[in-house]
């Protein structure tokens, strides 16, 4: 799949793309590609499907990731949540590995702008 050359590694074995868009900023001349991913339906290691289910996802996160043709580049995240059968207020969720705590930008694109010391520009999802 072509995408997963542009995507941060392991982001398509957790995460499926739904749909993705090119937008324009009217006032500037940037433009950029939303991709929406949805998490896979798949159970973290180590629990369950007698004991948990699925109950929808999280809040969209939006993460900046690598520029693609001189395009920015936003992955809109729904994570899933699993909640524990006999017990709706345990909810668990996966711990994703490739996205940077802290920041809302994926570890190596973090990594990148630490290299050049550049300062990582903060993007809101309303600017979109």
């Amino acid at each position: 799949m072509l995408s997963s050359l542009y995507l941060p590694e392991g982001l398509l074995s957790n995460f499926e793309v739904i749909y993705f868009c090119e937008f324009c900023k009217l006032d500037s001349k940037e433009s950029g590609i939303l991709i929406h991913l949805d998490e896979k339906n798949i159970l973290p290691e180590g629990f369950s499907k007698e004991e948990y289910e699925s109950k929808g996802f999280t809040e969209v996160a939006l993460i900046q990731d690598f520029p693609i043709r001189g395009k920015l580049v936003f992955l809109c995240l729904r994570k899933r949540r699993w909640r524990k059968k006999n017990d709706k207020s345990h909810v668990i969720k996966h711990d994703h590995s490739f996205l940077s705590d802290g920041i809302q930008m994926t570890a190596d694109l973090v990594a990148f702008l630490k290299g050049t010391h550049r300062e990582p520009r903060r993007y809101d999802i309303e600017y979109l």
